[in-house]
Formats: structure tokens, sequence, C-alpha cells
């Protein structure tokens, strides 16, 4: 069987940036010849040394019916390679793409340009469909300014449940979390914490704090009383373990607490609070402040330690 990784995606959307890159990386080589069929030709063009280092021959095929099992086997006998790339045109339509029958797709991605993403939804929803359909992977480049962000993921995940969705803009990839992506409903009274919910509300909260002002949560906390805190003050926390046992770290933010000189260090509290917005020293700014409803004695939990990995 002969492996192919087809990339699709509409002129211009990132198809040929993302094959270079590939291409280049050491993960990517292999000993044989890689065949790369080239099914419309952009403003990116492939550079010859970087082909001819990734030991891989380029034939172009501009017409949609030319694209057919007869010629690709012609291809095949003659650069005789142990893997394709197909960079898919974008304006044929994917369902008629035709392999031999000795091909195997081994991963299928989708490049898709962000900031004309809305345009080719609207008025091509039917070819970009047919595209995300199979795709392992969908990469949405060039989104420095795109606020829809949320809104361009559950349009593909409309299509395509199973597929991983990567956001990137000059910067590289964007790291946010997405409402739809947590693990709890910010629309309850109070929203309950479990490990990984904890973990998810602390790393989005230093990102997107305005989704919680205002909103009270319960979380099972460690307290930790730094000695430099204003009276009143204590840090209901967790140890966290975001990458090995060596590399640990306590998680937590400033809570108010008019009791809170009654609190003990490591002593585990269950935690009822508001959250808030406030200028606080050990900030050096503004930054996440919990305002205490109440704060109970409670058992360790089973397990103690929140993992990332």
């Amino acid at each position: 069987m002969k492996p192919v990784y087809v990339i699709n995606g509409f002129l211009e959307s990132g198809k040929t940036e993302f094959i270079c890159y590939t291409l280049a990386q050491p993960y990517f080589q292999i000993k044989g010849r890689t065949l790369l069929i080239v099914c419309e030709e952009g403003e990116v063009e492939y550079d010859e040394k970087l082909l001819a280092r990734s030991r891989t021959d380029m034939v172009v095929i501009d017409e949609e019916e030319d694209f057919n099992t007869s010629h690709l086997i012609e291809l095949e006998k003659k650069y005789r390679p142990e893997r394709i790339i197909i960079e898919y045109n974008g304006m044929w339509n994917f369902k008629n793409m035709k392999l031999p029958w000795h091909w195997t797709v081994e991963q299928q991605i989708t490049t898709v340009d962000a900031s004309t993403f809305p345009m080719y939804f609207t008025n091509m929803k039917s070819l970009l469909a047919e595209m995300i359909r199979k795709s392992e992977m969908i990469i949405f480049n060039r989104c420095d300014g795109v606020e829809d962000l949320s809104v361009y993921k559950r349009n593909v995940k409309a299509i395509n449940q199973q597929a991983d969705i990567i956001f990137e803009d000059s910067q590289g990839e964007v790291n946010q979390i997405f409402e739809d992506d947590l693990p709890y409903n910010l629309n309850d009274p109070i929203i309950e914490l479990d490990n990984q919910g904890y973990g998810i509300w602390y790393l989005d909260s230093l990102d997107n704090l305005d989704r919680y002002i205002g909103k009270t949560i319960q979380f099972t906390a460690m307290v930790l009383k730094p000695k430099e805190f204003p009276k009143g003050f204590f840090i209901p926390g967790r140890m966290a373990m975001t990458c090995c046992a060596e590399d640990m770290a306590f998680l937590g933010f400033a809570c108010e607490y008019d009791k809170a000189d009654t609190l003990t260090e490591k002593q585990w509290v269950k935690v009822t609070a508001k959250v808030d917005k406030e200028y606080f020293a050990d900030y050096e700014g503004e930054g996440p402040v919990l305002k205490a409803i109440s704060v109970e004695q409670t058992k360790a939990p089973k397990e103690p330690v929140i993992s990332f990995t």
C-alpha cells in the first residue's frame, strides 16, 4: 500500500506554506523519495533546494480531468515514491477525487484562511464541507484580529465533530480556551469545579477574566497564607503538575475572607466565592480576587495534585 497525505483548502489558504514547513521537519524525513502532486499554484512557490533536500519530486496537474487513476499510476511508475503528498485544488469537488486502489490516505488536513472563511462558508459551503468532512485536522491560519474564532469552531464542528481544530496567528498557535470547551456551565448559579475544572478555570481566568466576574464558584482547595499578605486574605489553591513530578506549582488566587486568621497552612477547605477583578499588590496590578461566601473545613481529595499532562 502507498501512503498518501492530502492537503486541501482554497487558493491562498496556506497549503503550500504548510507542506514546505512539513517537508523541512526532521520528523518527516524518509529514506525513499516523495512525490508531491500540486493541483493549483498560488503566489507561494516551492523552493527547489527544499525539494532536493527532502528528495521530493514535484508534478503539477492543472486540469481536474487529468487527476485520474490512470495518470496517477503512471506518475507512480515514473517516480517510484515511498509516499505521496497531494496539494488538492479547493475548487475541485473533493468527493469526486479518485485514487488508485492501493493508495491509502494516511492523513487529510484542511487549511483555512481565517480572514476569508466567512465568505467561503457563505458562498461555497458545499465545497468547503466536502474538504472538512473527512479531515483529521483543520488549520485556521492568519487569525490576527479575528474575533469570531469560537463561531468558526462551531461551524466546523457541525460538519466534522472529530477533527482537531488549530488556530494560528502571526505569533504562532492561538492557545485559547473557548466557552464551548469548558467542562462546566458558566450560567450555573454556582459553578462547581472538580480537579479538571479547577485547572481549566485557573488558566482561563488568566486570559478571560471578564467571563467570571460576578460568577459564584465552588471548589476544594489547600490553604496558603503568605506572610506578606494583608489581614483578611489567604490563597485557596491546588498543587499542579504541569509536565512531570519535578515540575510542581501552586495555583491559586487571592481570596478575601473575614475569618482568614482562623485558617491554618495546608488546611483543606471547601470554598464558595464570588469572582471579582481588583488591584492587588502581589499581582502588581489588577487580577482575579475571590470574595469568600463560605469557607468550610473538608477532607483532602483523593487526587490532591492536578495534572495537565
